[in-house]
Formats: C-alpha cells, sequence, structure tokens
C-alpha cells in the first residue's frame, strides 16, 4: 500500500483519493464548509464520511464562492487504510474501474445539484489545490433583449445593455502575465494577490458571450472583479487602459462591482506529470513576490 499513501501531511495509514466534481452552485453557500450553511464540501464530507464510516474531509483545486458553479473541479480526500473496503460493493463486477461502483452509489445519495464525476487512486505527492498548474473559469453573459434562455437561466448572467467587446478583449490583454492583482481581490488575512494571469479572451455567438479565464491561482472574487472591471469597459463607463492602471493597487478597488456569480463556472484544473506533483507543491507554497519598477 505504501505507493498510495499520501505525499504531504497524512502522517500515513491512508490512501488518497482524487475526485472530479460537477455542481450547480446556486443553492449553495460556496464550496468550504460552514456551521450553519448548505455548502458543496459541508454536503460531500457528510455523504463520504457515512460512506466510510469515519470523518473524512475534501480539499479542492478551487474554493468556490457562493452561487458559483462547477463542471471541473478536482479535491482529494485522505481514507484510512482500514476504512477503505465500505468503498466496494457485497458482488464487484470484475471488470469495473475500482471505484465506479462508489461513483454510482454516490450518484443515489446526492443531491442533484452535486455529482461525484470519477474517483481514482492519487499518485504519490498529488494535493488537489497545491499541485495545480493552473485553474480555468468561463464566465458567461447574454445581452439578449429577454435575457438568459430559460434552461440556462441559473448558469448564465444576463445583461440590459450593449458591450464593447473588440474594447473588452483589448483591455484583458493589458492585464496577462504576473501582477499584483489586490485591487480584483476580496482581502483575506495572510493571502498572497500575486497571481500570473494566463489568459483572459472574450468570445461573442450572436447575443452570448464567454470569457475564458485562466491562472496559476485565483484568489477570493478575482475572477468576478476582473470581468465586473471589464464590464465598465465594455459598456463605455471606462476606457480600456483603465484596466491595467489598477494593477498593483494596494487594496480591492471601490471603482466598480464583482459580476454576478450566475455566470462563472470553473471548467477545469491542469496538473503536472505525476514525477513532478511534490515539486510543484514547493513551487505554489513560496511566497511570490515582484520586485518594484
Amino acid at each position: 500500500m505504501s505507493a498510495n499513501v499520501p505525499a504531504t501531511d497524512s502522517g500515513g495509514g491512508h490512501v488518497r483519493l482524487r475526485f472530479d466534481i460537477a455542481y450547480d452552485g446556486t443553492d449553495f453557500a460556496g464550496w468550504a464548509a460552514q456551521d450553519g450553511h448548505r455548502t458543496v464540501a459541508g454536503v460531500l464530507d457528510e455523504t463520504l464520511s457515512t460512506v466510510f464510516r469515519t470523518p473524512v474531509r475534501l480539499f479542492a483545486a478551487g474554493r468556490t464562492d457562493s452561487g458559483v458553479h462547477a463542471t471541473g473541479q478536482v479535491a482529494h480526500i485522505d481514507v484510512p487504510v482500514d476504512a477503505l473496503a465500505h468503498a466496494y460493493p457485497r458482488r464487484p463486477r470484475g471488470h469495473d474501474p475500482e471505484f465506479l461502483p462508489l461513483v454510482r452509489r454516490l450518484a443515489r445519495f446526492l443531491p442533484e445539484d452535486v455529482r461525484v464525476r470519477d474517483i481514482g487512486r492519487a499518485p504519490a505527492g498529488f494535493d488537489a489545490r497545491f499541485s495545480a498548474l493552473r485553474r480555468h473559469y468561463a464566465y458567461r453573459l447574454s445581452l439578449a433583449p429577454y435575457g438568459a434562455e430559460p434552461q440556462l437561466a441559473r448558469y448564465v448572467t444576463a445583461w440590459p445593455r450593449p458591450l464593447d467587446v473588440d474594447a473588452m478583449a483589448a483591455a484583458s490583454r493589458d492585464l496577462l502575465g504576473l501582477h499584483d492583482f489586490a485591487a480584483f481581490c476580496r482581502h483575506r488575512a495572510g493571502a498572497t494577490t500575486i497571481r500570473d494571469l494566463q489568459r483572459l479572451d472574450w468570445e461573442r455567438d450572436g447575443e452570448e458571450i464567454t470569457a475564458w479565464v485562466s491562472a496559476d491561482a485565483f484568489c477570493w472574487s478575482m475572477v468576478r472583479s476582473l470581468v465586473g472591471a471589464l464590464l465598465a469597459v465594455g459598456e463605455g463607463r471606462r476606457e480600456p487602459a483603465w484596466c491595467a492602471t489598477l494593477l498593483g493597487a494596494p487594496e480591492r478597488s471601490s471603482d466598480f462591482a464583482a459580476a454576478p456569480a450566475r455566470g462563472l463556472t470553473l471548467i477545469g484544473v491542469d496538473y503536472p506529470p505525476d514525477d513532478q506533483l511534490a515539486a510543484r507543491i514547493a513551487v505554489t507554497r513560496d511566497l511570490r513576490t515582484i520586485e518594484p519598477r
């Protein structure tokens, strides 16, 4: 079992499992467990603790905010070796992947607005949060005069005013790279706001507009704040060059509002090859700074 003992802070005696998860965030108060609130992690932790008959806790690549959705969330749990047997059916099918029966079982136990799409043994050194190379989000808007299509209304923000997508794209290009994004982040004590924004593209299809946003990591409310600032540009209330002037500010700017949560979805998380996972953790945990110009 040594190859399955978690490589990070577990003390051994556990098997680390990777979970691929999707959820409709509308009726959740975010990912992180909170007393008195319905959260994604809270629902999953409770269900998995029942399945394994021992308390377990999920750790996610992205701690999404209240109302934010996911199709590509990744998380891990450390299951005691002697509790792992509870994942298996009494009458296993020889051709099934190891944890497919557990995926099917969770489909029955979990509420319809959260799904575990896949489960597997994590490679040595894997940590859903600290091993990640980058996260990918999509923000969807509808400019249709009647709003979002009813079937998509929970996942698309209806925007009542015209938008200049070319101006938004120009402003987005100035934000790419390694910067201090404090102006676009809600304050969290001890958390860095230095991030490497790797993609911020806009795509229009008729009345539907999508922002594709990727970075090594995101600070609290960063994607929604970026979109909110760029919407001010798209409406003509700000020039495209304005967004770049906010970089390096010491705190969250009050000059724009964050975009509504409903349009935002975490769509994927990238990881390095297995033999580079542990090294990636060291890089992620390193506190970054930016040299003054």
